[in-house]
This record gives structure tokens, C-alpha cells and sequence, in this order.
């Protein structure tokens, strides 16, 4: 089997490289490397593999974004098997797939390998979109514009209190954000809520760092799960915020969840979106954009 190691060396803030440098001292088996220059790129490269006759183990050595672009290239190639090496900030896929430790267990796994089919999600506004774990619109959305654009988090990284500037845009945008009317449509059937603060289509149960979002989602049942957070005081949300490492989030009223193939969601107004926690721009107000499972599954190492 045929090892192959895509590497975004901007990855975890510019620190994947480094932690390249030191990893690949401890491969002792044959290997080769491709490194990821720009946005998508590392789809078009794992997309090149798409004619291999042999399996492929493909790893990806970065964070969502990195292992999201890698997947994309790899969907509808059942002879191309990924794992990870996490090298991100987030680090979400990890949390719902394998992600190697080491060296050596990727060499362990290369002895005997085995995979399963995953899911992968998708939207279309214009273009197509997949993602892997999540896909959200409103106030999380927001946040990760925010942190992926601030100065002052490259600042905090360097003295290794990156984590803060989160929570410092949680705050922020707390203050500021303005609730939104959502319309849902579900197998025929439409549900509307109104003073909403994000909904989240999921693939699996993490996002945002290690929130537990969606503690139910399964990534190989063919299923989404939505959640919407609505009708809570700016107070209470950060209370709920506080619950949902644990999964414990799901018992308030104000947190709504449903499941199924397929989902239209449609907000009053233009609000930010984000794919596996990257920005994807602003969902459309008042146009309806259909989420649901993609033809083109991917295979994981077995967890």
C-alpha cells in the first residue's frame, strides 16, 4: 500500500511545519509527500490518486480544513483510505475519526489494513460545498470569521495562548450579534423559528474545538442532525455554551434537534456560515439552500 502525506504547512497557525520536521524523523517506512500551496489545493492533489490501481493511505497533517479539502479529493475512491495527523488548531476531525498518534501506528495499520465508509456532507448555494463534521450558519459562524481574521490571535499563538482569543470573540460578538428567523423543511414538512442564534447541520458530534454539538450524530448512518438554539437571553447562551463539552446542552428547551437525509434552511436575513469551522462565506437571505448526505462517501481508517 502506497503511503502518501499532505501536508498545509500554514496548518495550526504555521506550527503543522514544524511538527513535520520533527514527525517525519520517526517514519521508518517508505513514504512520499505532497505539500498543499493554497486554498484547495490539497483536493486537486489527492484528486490525482483518483487513477491509483493499488490502495492509497492517504494522511492528511494538518487541522478540519486540511483533512475537509484532503476528503473532497478523496470522495468516490474507494482505494483511497485517510487518516490524520493532527496538526490544528481545532482539531474536530480527530474527535469523530481516527487520527494516528504516531508513527508507528500508521505503520501498524499499513500490516493490516482496514476501512469504513463515511459520510460526507454537502450544500449547494451557486457552488457545491462538502463538509465533513459540520456545517452552521449565525453565531458560531460569526465567531470563526472573526478568530480566522484577527491580528491579535497570531499575536497570542506566539506566546501559546491562542485558545484566548476564542473566548475573547465569544464575548464580542455576544454583545453584538443580531438574531435571525430561520425556516426549516424536512421531508415535507416546514418548522420556523424566530430569534435564533445559529443551527448546525452535522456529520458527526464535535465542532468548534471539542464542543459535543450533536453528541447522537453517527457519520456512516446516512443521516444528518440539525441543531437550532433559539429564543435564549445573551445570558443563558453562554450558560448553554458552558454545557455543551458534556452533550448536556440537549436539555434545554431553547435547543432543538432533528434529523434526517435532507434539510432546507433558509434565513431572513444574509449571516455568516462556516464549513468544518472555515469561513464559506454568507448564506443568502430568504432563498432556501438544501443539506444533505453526498453521493460520493469516503473511507476512514477504522477507528
Amino acid at each position: 500500500m502506497r503511503t502518501i502525506f499532505v501536508i498545509n504547512p500554514v496548518a495550526g497557525n504555521g506550527n503543522s511545519m514544524k511538527k513535520w520536521q520533527k514527525f517525519k524523523e520517526t517514519i521508518h517506512f517508505p513514504y512520499e509527500l505532497a505539500v498543499s500551496r493554497y486554498s484547495g489545493h490539497a483536493t486537486e492533489l489527492v484528486r490525482e490518486l483518483h487513477n491509483s490501481p493499488d490502495p492509497v493511505l492517504v494522511v492528511g497533517f494538518g487541522g478540519d480544513g486540511t483533512l475537509r479539502e484532503v476528503i473532497d479529493g478523496a470522495a468516490g475512491a474507494p482505494q483511497l483510505i485517510v487518516g490524520s495527523i493532527a496538526a490544528g488548531s481545532g482539531n474536530d476531525f480527530g474527535r469523530g475519526f481516527h487520527s494516528f498518534a504516531d508513527a508507528g501506528e500508521i505503520a501498524t495499520f499499513l500490516a493490516n489494513p482496514e476501512s469504513t465508509r463515511k459520510d460526507l456532507g454537502e450544500f449547494v448555494d451557486d457552488k457545491t460545498h462538502h463538509f465533513v463534521s459540520s456545517s452552521g450558519i449565525g453565531f458560531d459562524a460569526e465567531i470563526s470569521v472573526m478568530v480566522n481574521r484577527s491580528r491579535i490571535k497570531r499575536w497570542l499563538n506566539r506566546i501559546g495562548m491562542g485558545k484566548l482569543v476564542y473566548f475573547l470573540y465569544v464575548v464580542i460578538t455576544l454583545l453584538r450579534f443580531r438574531l435571525f428567523c430561520l425556516t426549516v423543511e424536512l421531508e415535507g414538512e416546514t418548522v420556523h423559528y424566530d430569534k435564533v442564534w445559529f443551527a448546525t447541520v452535522n456529520n458527526q458530534p464535535y465542532f468548534g474545538g471539542g464542543m459535543k454539538i450533536s453528541p447522537h450524530s453517527v457519520a456512516d448512518d446516512g443521516i444528518l442532525e440539525l441543531t437550532v438554539v433559539n429564543r435564549l437571553s445573551r445570558l443563558k447562551l453562554l450558560l448553554v455554551f458552558g454545557t455543551v463539552f458534556s452533550g448536556k446542552h440537549l436539555r434545554f428547551k431553547e435547543v432543538h434537534q432533528l434529523q434526517g437525509k435532507k434539510f432546507s434552511l433558509a434565513a431572513d436575513r444574509a449571516v455568516y456560515r462556516h464549513v468544518d469551522g472555515d469561513s464559506a462565506g454568507r448564506t443568502p437571505g430568504n432563498r432556501s439552500i438544501p443539506y444533505y448526505v453526498s453521493k460520493n462517501e469516503w473511507y476512514s481508517v477504522n477507528k
